[in-house]
């Protein structure tokens, strides 16, 4: 693939713009689980309590994600992308201005779930000014804003040394304002936009079980991913001592590994196939999710984990590569639904480290689970891709470019 037939094909400005709300969302969306460390310290918290803690706005960006994903459907990811950032802006003020108890900043937390969702508002708006030939490309720039958690990991803990970990939060506000203003110039709703259908067309989708397979598959992937990015920063906290800032840098390297690598999965699976990569990917999560599982020093297991982040974020860019060209007319929706799934998984994640680490005195054992869901995810996939033909994808497309789809998916 050609990088000048790969800008001709669409609109970079768009794309653009669909990358750097994505960022700065998803910045804003894992700020209470990078800053965890300082809040579950005027709050007294336990293991399980900071993992919940961390976990509340992939909950909410989980519950969120569907109703974006069918507002976008019906007036356009550009508009529906703007109500969303408007909305955003609540939470931020609520936690900086009114979070005197930890109840009020669970609920605020729950809220800054609408920045989760953006992932089903960016997507589609890059995805639909793409031909299903680039698509794993396309979605995998657009899905680097998740890159966004980097920016949280190596700048919130500072800042919070500074000035507070609710000032923060209001920080927070200022690169939220300036991509509102960015989105709002540069971001253009594609020429292919479909026409609304009735909410129970929309929701036809589940009778199909390939949606629930794309859903499992991207609770691993996607939520391995972002679970791991709101709660690392307290890992490595606890479990080997580190300064917070420190924590936070360390979060950083590993969750860079994962942002950056999501356009190479994307790339990739066009290359190879999906399926083919996924094979792969989760195979190798297993695998270094189960070293990690065994605590070892804290060098190696940063080297594990910034191997394991990779392949969680290359694993995002090949689900999405898949889930276009076999719900192309639904692409908002199944957006929406599968992105949902992902945030449920990053939501159970966090949450199941601390309560392992309060019950069985480990948060190894939490990770070890991982890496048996993930090969689970592995064996799974090769099973449900037997009844995959191509005619079940190829009918989602104009038949000229059915000979594209054809070379990355497998037989």
């Amino acid at each position: 693939m050609r990088i000048k037939d790969f800008v001709k094909s669409g609109h970079p400005p768009t794309l653009f713009s669909a990358f750097l709300y994505f960022d700065i969302s998803f910045m804003v969306w894992v700020l209470i689980g990078v800053l965890g460390v300082y809040i579950a310290k005027d709050f007294g918290l336990s293991a399980t309590q900071k993992g919940f803690m961390a976990a509340i706005p992939l909950l909410g960006g989980a519950l969120v994600r569907i109703p974006l994903g069918l507002l976008v459907d019906h007036i356009g990811p550009k508009k529906t992308g703007m109500i969303a950032q408007a909305a955003v802006i609540l939470p931020l003020l609520g936690i900086w201005l009114f979070s005197p108890a930890l109840d009020a900043v669970l609920a605020f937390g729950l809220l800054l779930g609408i920045a989760g969702g953006s992932f089903a508002v960016a997507l589609p708006l890059a995805s639909r000014w793409y031909p299903p030939k680039h698509q794993g490309m396309a979605l995998g720039i657009a899905g680097a804003g998740n890159s966004g958690t980097v920016l949280a990991s190596l700048f919130a803990p500072r800042l919070a040394e500074v000035f507070g970990w609710r000032n923060v939060f209001g920080l927070a506000l200022l690169p939220v304002a300036a991509a509102f203003v960015i989105y709002l110039v540069l971001a253009k709703e594609s020429p292919q936009q479909p026409q609304p259908k009735r909410l129970g067309e929309y929701l036809s989708v589940f009778k199909e079980t390939d949606t629930f397979w794309f859903c499992f598959f991207y609770s691993i992937t996607f939520g391995g991913f972002v679970g791991l990015a709101s709660f690392l920063g307290i890992f490595f906290h606890d479990q080997y001592g580190l300064t917070k800032i420190n924590a936070g840098y360390l979060t950083a390297c590993c969750v860079a590994a994962g942002s950056f690598v999501r356009p190479v999965g994307g790339y990739l699976a066009d290359r190879f196939g999906g399926i083919r990569m996924l094979s792969v990917l989760f195979g190798l999560i297993a695998f270094f999710m189960m070293g990690v599982g065994s605590l070892p020093t804290v060098l190696t297991a940063t080297v594990l984990m910034f191997c394991g982040m990779a392949c969680l974020g290359m694993g995002n860019g090949a689900v999405f590569q898949l889930v276009p060209l076999r719900f192309q007319k639904e692409i908002g929706v199944m957006t929406g639904i599968v992105g949902a799934a992902g945030g449920l998984g990053g939501f159970f994640f966090p949450t199941l480290l601390g309560y392992f680490k309060d019950r069985a005195g480990s948060y190894g054992v939490g990770f070890r689970v991982f890496a048996v869901a993930s090969f689970a995810a592995l064996v799974i996939l090769r099973v449900v891709q037997r009844g995959w033909t191509f005619s079940r994808i190829v009918k989602e497309i104009p038949v000229l470019e059915a000979h594209m789809v054809v070379q990355s998916i497998e037989d």
